[in-house]
């Protein structure tokens, strides 16, 4: 027994050395990390950035792409400058500006490679390469700069800027491992470059390699064989029609406000016009800083996409969504007539008639009745409740046009509006139930008191009117990579549930606006065009102009919306930028050359506070208010009737 014992110990002495001497031998032989560590030197993981995806309109025109530049790297133990204004001169900095870099440098590492200057061009790195030899201490690396084949549609496509602090420290709250970006990253700002980041950003690669303790590189680790390589983002391909998206910014020109084009059928956007708008170049490359300042304290927010961000009263546009309840609820017909007494506001001399003349030369007083029509419509007995049921029935049919939500466009900062609700007059207005009464909100009959819609909803009603009761949600992306990968929720069809033949008489009505009522001007001799004038009552000066329209009637290609702050009455402002947007697109081409030129050349009132910058409902410090009778049109005040 005992010699057993000995032969089990001495057994398991020579088991456990024969395990030492195997990892040792692993260790020291095949498992160069061991090597690595006695050494002192480690791995170091160097994250390749992919180039971003480029994007391209609709006709496969380049609109943004990348370009080669160089970052300059600083090694400050390396460092040996011994005419620091001459180096100064070279690089086109200035001796503080060397000083604050290079001190920045050696207070991160004194002998690892650190950013000094990013995005040198290709014209710069050529100029100076050959003198940096005089300079040890400095190395460059390849790098990509954001570009722009053209200056339309900055605020569409948006910008990338460099990754803030906030959002780091956010996304390492959020992402357990830390998440994707570092200090010195570039993401997407706004527009389509903020909505499809993870699409364009592409995916990292990393080289690894050797450095001892004092961080030098040593080589590649295992001569690369871990390394992987960076995949460039997606391309994407827009709904934007370039062409057409230049030829809108040429006719806001000098003007607040926007454009917004939709073809009905899909649902995608073909323009995107917001005024003023920028250079997207501008905010590209190292002078960031300095325009992005800039661009903030211009005092017509021309970094606000205003087709998504301005909230205005619709106006008299808002009519002929209570043209189609109206007729759905069957408390009007096409041949209803309403004689234009016994309202608030008042006639201006045209003859009342029925729905499609009520329509043409839009007549106030006819809709009034309309929505009152349309309140009433319950058998509740108490005016107080019978406004509300009525108003609460009314909201539910309005809410299926898009208005007061979001209408779930591929793009950042969408603002919902505002349609007002029973609760909405309960809380915010008056004193709770029972306390207001159709005389209270008659102003919405016509798109005015608490009503706020964005230029988007509009544009999409006049889509919604041209199909006849649908429409698809409204997208700026035509395709991934391809036409026609989009994710689900870009092609659903919404319906409003108006049946189909009520939208004829109101149809006819549009296009008699444009042949004999008031958006004559916008009238073409070749294209067939249904369309509404609107001018949005403007508390802080001169109303706002607006135009919606389809053409051509019996086969609609393009819905557009047009809005112009200050300019007044939609007929005569808003209305010809809209023709000329549709001859524009139809034709791809214009014909009435002197008309586009008076219209490019006008001139609104710019630099003055105005509606679009903040909701009705809102104050400067966020705090919702109520929309008194002192700031919305009172029921017993005549409101101008003018398109």
């Amino acid at each position: 027994m005992e010699e057993t014992r000995k032969v089990l110990i001495k057994g398991l002495i020579i088991l456990i050395a024969t395990i030492y001497i195997l990892r040792l031998f692993y260790l020291q032989v095949i498992d160069e990390n061991y090597k690595i560590a006695a050494e002192g030197n480690a791995i170091r993981a160097v994250i390749q950035v992919p180039f971003r995806g480029q994007i391209h309109d609709r006709n496969n025109k380049l609109m943004v792409y990348n370009t080669t530049v160089y970052d300059l790297y600083i090694t400050p133990k390396k460092v040996r400058v011994q005419d620091t204004l001459k180096f100064c001169q070279l690089l086109d900095i200035s001796r503080s500006a060397f000083d604050s870099l290079t001190g920045l440098a050696k207070v991160y590492s004194r002998v690892r490679p650190s950013l000094f200057l990013r995005q040198l061009s290709v014209e710069d790195f050529a100029r100076i390469q050959d003198a940096m030899v005089d300079y040890p201490g400095f190395s460059f690396e390849k790098s990509a700069l954001r570009n722009y084949k053209t200056q339309s549609s900055a605020n569409a496509l948006g910008y990338v800027a460099e990754v803030s602090e906030k959002e780091l420290k956010k996304q390492e709250e959020e992402e357990e491992n830390g998440g994707y970006y570092r200090q010195g990253d570039y993401l997407g700002k706004s527009g389509i470059e903020k909505q499809y980041e993870e699409v364009l950003r592409g995916q990292r690669g990393v080289r690894y390699v050797m450095v001892n303790v004092r961080g030098v590189e040593k080589g590649r680790w295992q001569n690369g064989k871990a390394d992987t390589m960076a995949i460039a983002g997606k391309n994407l391909i827009t709904s934007l029609d370039l062409d057409l998206q230049t030829y809108g910014d040429s006719l806001m020109q000098h003007k607040v406000g926007s454009i917004i084009a939709i073809e009905p059928k899909t649902g995608e956007v073909l323009a995107m016009v917001s005024a003023p708008t920028y250079d997207p170049s501008l905010l590209a490359g190292r002078n960031y800083s300095k325009y992005f300042g800039k661009l903030l304290l211009d005092p017509n927010k021309s970094l606000i996409n205003r087709t998504l961000q301005a909230q205005y009263r619709p106006g008299s546009t808002f009519k002929l969504i209570q043209s189609l309840i109206g007729l759905q609820e069957g408390v009007i017909g096409a041949s209803t007539v309403f004689p234009c007494g016994g309202t608030p506001y008042d006639c201006h001399g045209h003859a009342a008639g029925d729905l499609r003349n009520a329509i043409r030369f839009s007549l106030n007083p006819y809709f009034y009745k309309v929505f009152q029509r349309i309140i009433y419509n319950n058998p509740e007995t108490n005016v107080f409740k019978k406004s509300a049921i009525g108003l609460q029935r009314w909201d539910e049919y309005v809410a299926k046009f898009g208005i007061g939500q979001k209408l779930g466009i591929d793009l950042p900062n969408e603002r919902r509006g505002r349609l007002p609700d029973v609760e909405f007059y309960n809380t915010k207005l008056y004193k709770g139930p029972f306390t207001w009464k159709f005389s209270n909100i008659c102003s919405l009959s016509i798109g005015e008191g608490e009503l706020d819609i964005t230029p988007l909803k509009m544009a999409n009603v006049a889509a919604i009117i041209a199909n006849k009761g649908w429409y698809i949600t409204p997208h700026i992306i035509k395709g991934i990579e391809k036409v026609g990968v989009l994710p689900q929720e870009l092609k659903t069809r919404h319906e409003t549930g108006i049946a189909q033949r009520h939208f004829n008489p109101v149809i006819a009505g549009m296009m008699d606006v444009v042949n004999g009522g008031t958006a004559t001007r916008a009238k073409m001799a070749d294209i067939e065009m249904a369309g509404k004038t609107g001018t949005s009552e403007n508390r802080h000066g001169e109303d706002h102009a607006i135009f919606i329209a389809f053409a051509p009637v019996n086969d609609p290609k393009i819905a557009i919306a047009v809005f112009v702050e200050n300019a007044g009455q939609g007929g005569s402002h808003a209305a010809p930028i809209a023709s000329l947007m549709i001859e524009k697109y139809l034709k791809r081409k214009t014909d009435r050359k002197a008309f586009e030129t008076d219209v490019i050349n006008r001139t609104y009132l710019m630099n003055i506070p105005h509606k679009s910058m903040v909701t009705s409902a809102t104050t400067k410090t966020g705090k919702t208010t109520a929309t008194t009778a002192s700031t919305a049109p009172k029921a017993s005040t005549p409101t101008k009737e003018r398109d």
